[in-house]
């Protein structure tokens, strides 16, 4: 009984202690804006959940569209609407320019060399400037659009080898597979993932297995001081992935130095462009962690968008025939979709429009960070702050859109928003000044990559599923992907 007093009394002090000098904090407090009260050592963690984009959305209808939260350790600051994402990603888009790295990226040292990283200094500002000027311009999109033709044609080809046999295709595992063999030539002028099986699939498995661990809940991520111990493993089972698709960049460019020494080399690919640059403004270390960016950025989040397209408009049969008209009234049933065709197809591009509101590749975007504490709409935002922008809440919005919820690509037709971080009700790229680097290139790929698969196929679902019964239940990680991935047979039209 003496013991049951004593742990009752001193539960009772404890209580009361923790009461005083949260009331002292709070007469000190900054002024934080409003979220829920945080429990001792988790803070708000028990509130994420396993989907934390949506859990978060609940939370913002209660404490606002700025709301503060604990994260074990880690301050997070989550901003819900368009009028603050303005403010955070425009108007005062420098204070709030920096990065919150996940310790996972972290590996390797990549974080410190990684353009979606680094702080906005001078070297991030140089390797903006190459990705801008020897990848993503305009001009070097358009010197390897046959590369873009030729990938969406081996696609397409696959379909027919899978249509043949009669069997069912993995919609979103053949994207991503496109997705890594399309940036593969764009920078080596080799496939690095055969697209017609997965008997070649070393390269694309590690691809995939750095979006597994980059995607995990990471108890190092909310309680720092854990940072040594690595108690899940993450930051060692990335190293590992890391370290392999490091060590296959290094041979990659080892072989073409050995042929620019015996031959005359024509700059034709990105990794010629790169190479000729001055190794003191840019050397070999940032080429092989640009590679890494470019296909731990480029791959999984164009093939979830294909993938979420082409769920929707299966889920919505009236949608995918009006799609499927427009394609054959512009450019005639059976063809592949040309870059070209893409300003006559207004109804697609509203579809891929819908896609990226309702089904963002980022929900959060990449998480930001404020190097000192900052003043923001009456609010103190503390310095180390992590700050997420909930694009996914933004654009189920039912103040910005009419029946958010509906997969409904005709709110676009007289509308002039656009993905490009200029209209902040639909910013699933970003804005500002980190606004994705790899924009043009989406822009470009997606929508030829859809409208080719709607004007080859028809498409079935798995198991005589109904349309009305399709699962459309997302998984969270890294990127926003389909829970159950989409099956379907493709039917030659």
């Amino acid at each position: 009984m003496e013991y049951v007093t004593i742990l009752l009394g001193l539960l009772f002090i404890w209580i009361l202690v923790y009461g005083v000098m949260s009331l002292e904090r709070s007469k000190n407090k900054k002024r934080l804006a409003p979220g829920p009260f945080p429990l001792p050592i988790i803070g708000n963690l028990h509130l994420l959940g396993d989907k934390p984009h949506i859990s978060l959305a609940k939370l913002s209808k209660i404490y606002g569209p700025i709301m503060n939260l604990k994260l074990g350790q880690v301050n997070t600051v989550v901003i819900s609407s368009s009028v603050l994402a303005r403010e955070v990603m425009q108007k005062r888009d420098l204070v709030f320019a920096n990065r919150s790295v996940a310790d996972a990226l972290r590996a390797q040292n990549h974080s410190d060399s990684s353009v979606v990283f680094l702080p906005v200094n001078t070297r991030w500002r140089t390797l903006r400037k190459i990705m801008n000027s020897n990848i993503f311009s305009g001009s070097k999109l358009d010197a390897n659009q046959h590369l873009r033709n030729k990938k969406i044609q081996e696609l397409v080809d696959h379909f027919h080898k899978s249509a043949k046999n009669g069997g069912t295709v993995d919609i979103g595992r053949a994207a991503f597979r496109t997705s890594l063999n399309l940036l593969s030539n764009t920078i080596f002028s080799k496939d690095l993932s055969d697209p017609f099986s997965d008997s070649a699939k070393e390269f694309k498995d590690l691809v995939w297995g750095i979006m597994v661990e980059a995607g995990k809940p990471n108890l190092v991520d909310y309680f720092p001081f854990l940072v040594k111990i690595d108690p899940q493993g993450i930051r060692r089972r990335m190293t590992d992935h890391f370290t392999k698709v490091l060590d296959l960049m290094s041979g990659l460019i080892d072989e073409r130095l050995k042929e620019r020494k015996l031959r005359n080399h024509a700059n034709v690919d990105v990794l010629d462009a790169l190479l000729n640059i001055s190794p003191e403004e840019f050397d070999r270390n940032h080429i092989e962690h640009l590679c890494l960016d470019l296909f731990v950025a480029g791959t999984d989040t164009t093939s979830n968008t294909l993938e979420w397209a082409v769920a929707e408009l299966l889920k919505n049969p009236h949608t995918l025939e009006k799609a499927q008209e427009e394609l054959a009234h512009v450019i005639g049933r059976g063809k592949l979709v040309d870059e070209t065709d893409i300003a006559q197809l207004p109804y697609l591009r509203c579809i891929v429009k819908e896609t990226l509101r309702i089904h963002p590749a980022l929900p959060f975007l990449i998480p930001r960070k404020v190097e000192e504490d900052v003043e923001f709409c009456g609010y103190i935002v503390p310095k180390d702050s992590q700050v997420l922008v909930n694009v996914w809440a933004i654009g189920r919005d039912s103040d910005l859109w009419e029946n958010p919820l509906d997969f409904k690509p005709e709110r676009f037709w007289e509308s002039e928003i656009d993905v490009r971080g200029r209209d902040f009700e639909l910013i699933p790229f970003g804005a500002g000044r980190r606004i994705c680097p790899g924009l043009p290139l989406a822009i470009r790929m997606v929508p030829v990559a859809l409208g080719s698969l709607l004007n080859t196929f028809n498409w079935k679902l798995q198991g005589g599923i109904a349309p009305k019964d399709l699962d459309m239940e997302e998984k969270f990680g890294i990127t926003l992907g389909k829970a159950q991935p989409l099956l379907a047979t493709p039917i030659p039209l």
